[in-house]
C-alpha cells in the first residue's frame, strides 16, 4: 500500500467533503422535487469508500454494492456531472437518465452498480472474481453491501463458492446499524457479523469504518491476499450513517442524542483534524479547498438541471420482442 502521506490526507479530506455536500446538494434538489424515486445517501460513511480506493488498483481492480451508491463510481473515476446528470433521469448521465439513483454504472471504470434488490450483488461480486481468475486478469473485486444483506441465503451461498475457488474478492459489510430501519441486535443472535466468515474458514474480522487509515490498512491486507491467489476476505466495517435509510426515512428507531455521538468521529473532521494537527494546511487553505468543493457541486447541478431529458424512443432501445421465442405458446 501507497505510504499515506500529507497529499493522501488532503486528497481524502476534499474526496470526502465533496462526496458529502454532492449528496446535500442530491437532498435539497430531491425535496424540491428534482431527483424523483429513491434516494439513499452515504453521509457518514465516507471513510469506507477513501480507505478502500487508497488500497485499490483503479487500473484493473472493481467495485460493486448496492443502491447507496452516488460517490463510488465518482472515487473510481466518473464524472460527477453524469452521476448528478442521472439522478435528474437526464439524457446525459451515465446510464442515459434510464437507471437514477439505485443504478449508476459505469464499465469504463469498472464500477458494476448500484443494485436495487437487497444482497443481489453479492454472487454477482463473486462472479465478476471468477471472470477475473478465470481470464488470468490479476484483477480484485471489492463487493460491498450493507448489514442487512448480510441475512441472505445467497451470502452463504456465495461464501461457499468464494473459498471453494479461491476468488479474488473482498467481501464488505457496511454496517451503519440499522438496516432499513431495524438494529442488528433485532434481526440475529449475534451482533458481530465479520463472524460468519468464521463458518467457511474464510479470513475476517471487524474494522473501524470512521477510520479512514484503518480502513487502507485492512482492505490492503485484503486485496493483497487475493492478488496473491490466496482466495477471499470478508471485513465488517463497522460505520454510522447521518441521514435516514432513505429519503423517506422518519428515523423513529434512534434518537438525535445517538446521531450527535457519532459526529463527533466524523471521517471528515477525523482527517481535518489530522491535517490542521500536523501543519499540512491551514484553516485558511482548508476553506480554500471547501470552496473548491462547494464550485464543483454547483457545477455538477447546473449540467443536470441545462441537460435534456432523453427521448421516449431511448426506453426502448434495450426491449425487444422476440415473436419465435421458445416455450411460450399463443392461444387463438
Amino acid at each position: 500500500m501507497q505510504k499515506i502521506t500529507k497529499e493522501v490526507y488532503l486528497k481524502w479530506y476534499e474526496d470526502m467533503y465533496f462526496w458529502r455536500k454532492f449528496e446535500d446538494k442530491l437532498a435539497a434538489v430531491y425535496i424540491q422535487q428534482k431527483v424523483r424515486g429513491f434516494l439513499h445517501l452515504y453521509n457518514g460513511q465516507e471513510a469506507i469508500l477513501a480507505g478502500a480506493l487508497h488500497a485499490m488498483d483503479l487500473t484493473k481492480d472493481k467495485m460493486i454494492t448496492a443502491y447507496r451508491n452516488h460517490v463510488q463510481p465518482i472515487g473510481m473515476g466518473v464524472d460527477p456531472k453524469r452521476v448528478m446528470a442521472e439522478l435528474y433521469g437526464k439524457a446525459t448521465g451515465t446510464s442515459q437518465g434510464l437507471g437514477g439513483s439505485m443504478h449508476i454504472f459505469s464499465k469504463e471504470h469498472r464500477f458494476y452498480g448500484g443494485h436495487g434488490i437487497v444482497g443481489g450483488q453479492i454472487p454477482l461480486g463473486a462472479g465478476i472474481a471468477f471472470g477475473d481468475k478465470y481470464h488470468d486478469r490479476d484483477a480484485v473485486t471489492l463487493c460491498c453491501f450493507g448489514d442487512g444483506a448480510a441475512r441472505q441465503g445467497s451470502l452463504h451461498e456465495t461464501f461457499n463458492m468464494a473459498m471453494l475457488w479461491k476468488l479474488p474478492v473482498v467481501f464488505v459489510c457496511e454496517n451503519n446499524g440499522y438496516a432499513m430501519g431495524t438494529s442488528v441486535e433485532r434481526t440475529a443472535n449475534h451482533t458481530d457479523i465479520w463472524k460468519l466468515g468464521l463458518g467457511y474458514e474464510m479470513p475476517c474480522g471487524p474494522v473501524d469504518g470512521m477510520n479512514p487509515i484503518k480502513v487502507a490498512e485492512a482492505f490492503d491486507e485484503a486485496i493483497q491476499r487475493a492478488r496473491r491467489g490466496d482466495g477471499p476476505t470478508f471485513l465488517e466495517l463497522k460505520t454510522y450513517r447521518y441521514r435516514g435509510h432513505s429519503m423517506s426515512d422518519a428515523q423513529h428507531y434512534r434518537t438525535k442524542d445517538e446521531v450527535a455521538e457519532y459526529k463527533k468521529i466524523d471521517p471528515i473532521t477525523q482527517v481535518k483534524e489530522i491535517i490542521l494537527e500536523k501543519k499540512y494546511a491551514t484553516e485558511a487553505e482548508i476553506k480554500v479547498i471547501d470552496k473548491r468543493v462547494r464550485a464543483l457541486v454547483d457545477e455538477c447541478e447546473k449540467f443536470a438541471e441545462d441537460s435534456p431529458y432523453p427521448e421516449k424512443n431511448v426506453m426502448y432501445d434495450a426491449v425487444y420482442d422476440q415473436e419465435d421465442y421458445p416455450f411460450i405458446q399463443h392461444k387463438l
